[in-house]
């Protein structure tokens, strides 16, 4: 007995009539569509007059006030500027009784500044890392000094070293007549006044350096530590420390450039007189002082800006050097 068996076939997809749309391919995903033109006018403003600003503000002063260290100017039209040569040089070196002083508190500004403050930073970061309580609040109260200006820090410190009426008079005793003691006008006692306005503030600021570092050191590094049986400071010589060195880096960097740019306290203090002069404030009084002297105050300038390159750029190149071997 036999019965026919039907096989089915399936049927091709049947075409579109004629006239009918033909349907839009679709656009594979991660096809990226060309930019428009308003985009690439977009993408331009956004780009470009930040760095015609940057360029226009930043180097071409930088350059010009290089090439006016070499010229005599009062600023008042270009037509007056008089080529000179080293002249400026000469005479801020040989003749201006102020500069050398002005250096070397540059330089004991630095001193301080790495010698006192940046190791005080550095231990609030480590007890602030720990984890203990009430840590933000304590991380804002150090770093509000940062946030801050210079200019009302100055403020603030005059009020505490008002020798009439000042906190640290009041609090020893040297407020009364014949004992003051001018925490400000006194050429022995200014600078350090000073420094110590300033070294409040830096605290903070190393503070926050030194703690974003410690945030990215390896936690395994100091479960290794404990296990082989380093106690506390042990393990921060040997193995915290010296994996804080990009912070290192930067923190001498900051510090340097701190150092010689230090500017606002001083100004509102007392204008870099009597024991406070410092390289900026030379520039400031050659410059927009009543006789303007641009190409002499840029000659300071360049002197500033040689000195921060000298010191900063061996150094960084000698570190980076080392992480690249390592």
């Amino acid at each position: 007995m036999s019965s026919d068996t039907t096989t089915k076939i399936p049927e091709a997809a049947a075409a579109p009539p004629p006239g009918a749309a033909t349907p839009k391919r679709r656009v594979p995903q991660g096809h990226q569509r060309l930019l428009t033109r308003r985009d690439r006018i977009t993408l331009g403003l956004m780009a470009g007059l930040p760095t015609i600003l940057h360029v226009a503000l930043v180097w071409v002063t930088a350059l010009a006030s290089i090439a006016l260290a070499f010229t005599t100017w009062d600023g008042i039209g270009f037509d007056s500027i008089q080529w000179v040569g080293l002249q400026n040089f000469q005479e801020l070196f040989e003749q201006n009784p102020q500069f050398w002083p002005a250096l070397q508190h540059n330089v004991i500004w630095f001193v301080v500044l790495i010698a006192i403050p940046t190791p005080l930073g550095l231990l609030l970061a480590v007890q602030l890392d720990k984890k203990i309580r009430f840590s933000r609040v304590y991380q804002t109260a150090f770093f509000l000094p940062v946030v801050l200006s210079m200019a009302v820090i100055g403020f603030v410190w005059q009020l505490v070293y008002n020798p009439d009426t000042g906190l640290i008079n009041s609090i020893i005793g040297a407020n009364e007549p014949g004992h003051y003691i001018d925490w400000i006008g006194d050429p022995d006692l200014n600078l350090w006044a000073i420094l110590v306005a300033a070294s409040w503030r830096h605290t903070g600021y190393m503070m926050i350096l030194y703690l974003a570092g410690l945030k990215g050191v390896d936690p395994s590094l100091r479960e290794a530590s404990a296990l082989d049986g380093a106690n506390e400071w042990q393990t921060f010589r040997n193995v915290i420390f010296p994996t804080l060195r990009p912070t290192n880096t930067v923190v001498l960097v900051v510090t340097i450039i701190e150092a010689l740019r230090a500017f606002d306290l001083v100004f509102v203090f007392n204008k870099g007189a009597e024991g406070t002069e410092l390289l900026s404030i030379l520039v400031t009084n050659n410059i927009i002082g009543e006789s303007s002297r641009i190409g002499y105050g840029s000659a300071i300038a360049v002197v500033l800006l040689l000195i921060s390159l000298v010191v900063i750029i061996p150094y960084l190149v000698a570190t980076f050097r080392k992480e690249r071997r390592a």
